[in-house]
C-alpha cells in the first residue's frame, strides 16, 4: 500500500485522478496500528487505489486541511474530490461496521 504525504494534496483535494481511499493514520495511535492491515485488505480489483497519509507529525498541515480530530479517519476521493468520509471515534477508532461502509463507498465490479 502506498504511503503519501502532504505534497499529494492541494488544499482539500487529492492531486491524483481516479478513486482513492486514503486512511489518515498516526504511528503513535494504537487504533491506527490495528486498523492499517485491515484497511489493506480492501485492496483487490483495480477499480480503486488505497493509500495511507501519515499524520504521526502533529504539525502536519493535513490535520487542519481535512479537519481531522481523531485517527484513524478514511476519506474516499473521486478525481481529487472528497466523496465519502468515515471518522474514527475517540477511544475506539474504526471497526468492522466502518470497514463495511468504506468498502460500500468504493466501486464494485
Amino acid at each position: 500500500m502506498e504511503r503519501i504525504g502532504a505534497s499529494e494534496f492541494e488544499e482539500d483535494r487529492l492531486r491524483r485522478p481516479g478513486v482513492w481511499a486514503i486512511a489518515f493514520l498516526a504511528d503513535w495511535c494504537p487504533f491506527c496500528r490495528d486498523f492499517d492491515p485491515k484497511f489493506g485488505e480492501l485492496a483487490g480489483d483495480g477499480l480503486y487505489h488505497l493509500a495511507v497519509a501519515n499524520l504521526t507529525d502533529e504539525e502536519s498541515p493535513l490535520w487542519e486541511r481535512f479537519k481531522i480530530e481523531v485517527v484513524p479517519t478514511v476519506i474516499v476521493f473521486r478525481d481529487g474530490k472528497s466523496t465519502f468520509r468515515r471518522d474514527g471515534r475517540l477511544g475506539r477508532g474504526l471497526g468492522p461496521t466502518d470497514l463495511k461502509a468504506i468498502r460500500d463507498a468504493l466501486p464494485q465490479k
